[in-house]
């Protein structure tokens, strides 16, 4: 393997299945933290019908190397089930949730919301100065939306993070 290959940074998308109990978020980000690996988004919630299992999903960018070892690194950890690295799985569904606010009037308004529509983002707020839009798709397709309401108007931004499942018949079980 060359040295250029080596180097070369990839994003991955981190699906791990770990016991829902305290303290187990805090560790999985310590283990982050205490190595400077970055993490580009987080997301976390009870997955099972009893709320015992959490499913975090992690995208985080960096060499071959660095990426195997912080999986081996959080299969390692005791309330962990399972480590996935979905990017290597095959093909998988990612998305994101972002309600983004605008705040404009006259032809910016009118501007807002013909893009709004093209994007497919829903109005869920709207006063005669501001309007909040709700959009789910991939980080990139939010990452247009939001640019392209930079200059008409954008205010604010709250973003979910990647939630990303597998498809096909495989699943992430213990």
């Amino acid at each position: 393997m060359s040295d250029h290959n080596e180097n070369a940074q990839r994003a991955a998308t981190i699906a791990v299945l770990v016991e829902n109990e305290a303290g187990v978020l805090a560790r999985v980000i310590g283990l982050f933290s205490g190595r400077g690996y970055n993490i580009d988004s987080l997301t976390v919630a009870p997955v099972d019908e009893h709320g015992r299992l959490s499913r975090i999903t992690i995208v985080t960018t960096g060499t071959e190397m660095v990426i195997e070892q912080i999986k081996a690194q959080l299969d390692r950890l005791v309330p962990v089930h399972k480590v996935s690295d979905l990017t290597l799985e095959g093909p998988h569904l990612s998305r994101e949730l972002a309600l983004i606010k605008v705040v404009a009037s006259g032809e910016h308004r009118m501007e807002a919301l013909r893009l709004a529509d093209a994007f497919r983002a829903r109005v869920v707020d709207a006063t005669t100065e501001s309007f909040v839009f709700e959009m789910t798709g991939s980080g990139e397709k939010l990452d247009a939306f939001i640019n392209l309401m930079r200059p008409i108007g954008l205010a604010e931004v709250s973003r979910t993070g990647a939630v990303a499942i597998v498809r096909g018949t495989s699943s992430l079980r213990p």
